[in-house]
């Protein structure tokens, strides 16, 4: 019998969330499926969510495997190519490439002469990551507008705070001034700029987080935005242990019990990819009902409190996170974020569609 830990992938809710988005904006939606889909595969998210005008990943491969898996959509490669022999790739399936630095534009002179290539050109609006400054854009402009491989420029930024109180302003200030100048397509808008900022929305949004049911605030719920949770992590509690006052918990004694009381032991651990660091009193669901983590997670087991639920035994489900707890709690408890959690869930952990 296999080891009962299953995290379970909801396509409804995918296809869901995406029509959240087009029911928040009027621009063509690009849907983020980096880093395997945010764990939950990238060939059954393109799949749910395959009514999207493009899909906007980092690996080459996975452009690739998108291509031969007969998506026709647009291709966006968020850190464009990285070598001479991207490009051969780039122009045969036809992607699309995020410039961001002077040594792409000249990396440009080697792509393929049979083909044409769309470009995002990357402005540095304020975050400081990649993208060309405000004064360095004019004359990636002019150089990829002269390029005989470019044909097509699209204007994008990504905004570091459209999440948090301080909002857009200041970097929307600075992508409009410079946009200006140009009559090309434009991009800025992340999950939580499409949600609360339409003056963001341009031409095409970027949503990631919201499509798989995850709010990108910490004063909304995903349920308050019509979001449902697309990853649900479960397992079952495979053994009980009665602690008496004083008695300590795993690694560490990190819990001790200060009164008589009844644990359940969990398979679920970090080498599952819940995390290490989450603390005495993470919530969990054990049944249905609300429950909270004791002690050190090891790399296979966890253990949770059972006092308020005696009829918990041996089987009982184990819900870590997802339908019913939304994975976002768990992760403002763990002092992480739902995109480390859902990234995270490890190759060993079968999948239920």
């Amino acid at each position: 019998m296999p080891r009962p830990i299953q995290v379970y992938i909801d396509q409804n809710a995918l296809e869901n969330n995406l029509h959240v988005a087009r029911r928040s904006t009027s621009a063509r939606i690009m849907a983020v499926i980096k880093a395997n889909g945010y764990g939950h595969g990238l060939l059954r998210v393109a799949e749910a969510l395959s009514d999207a005008d493009g899909f906007a990943l980092l690996d080459i491969q996975d452009a690739v495997r998108l291509r031969e898996a007969g998506y026709r959509q647009t291709v966006l490669l968020l850190e464009g190519f990285f070598s001479e022999d991207d490009l051969e790739l780039v122009a045969e399936y036809e992607l699309t490439c995020v410039i961001h630095s002077e040594w792409q534009i000249k990396m440009l002179d080697a792509y393929p002469k049979r083909a044409a290539l769309d470009v995002w050109l990357k402005v540095d609006s304020g975050m400081h990551r990649l993208g060309f400054s405000p004064l360095a854009l004019a004359s990636a402009m002019e150089a990829l507008r002269r390029h005989a491989a470019v044909r097509e420029i699209t204007l994008m930024s990504h905004h570091a705070c459209a999440d948090e109180a301080r909002g857009v302003a200041g970097q929307l200030t600075v992508f409009n001034e410079v946009a200006a100048d140009y009559r090309v397509a434009r991009s800025q808008a992340n999950s939580a700029a499409l949600l609360r900022y339409p003056a963001t929305h341009g031409d095409w949004v970027r949503p990631g987080i919201m499509l798989y049911g995850a709010s990108p605030f910490s004063d909304t719920t995903a349920q308050q935005l019509g979001l449902k949770p697309a990853m649900t992590l479960k397992s079952r509690i495979i053994g009980t242990q009665d602690l008496l006052a004083g008695d300590e918990v795993g690694y560490g004694g990190r819990f001790r019990a200060d009164r008589s009381m009844r644990i359940g032991i969990v398979a679920c651990g970090y080498a599952d990819g819940y995390p290490r660091h989450a603390p005495t009193g993470t919530p969990v669901l054990v049944d249905g009902y609300p429950s909270t983590l004791l002690g050190r997670v090891s790399m296979d087991m966890l253990c949770v409190d059972l006092s308020a639920y005696p009829k918990a035994c041996a089987g009982s489900v184990v819900t870590l996170w997802g339908a019913g707890l939304p994975v976002e709690v768990v992760a403002a408890s763990a002092e992480t974020i739902a995109y480390e959690l859902m990234c995270a869930v490890t190759a060993r952990v079968p999948v239920v569609v």
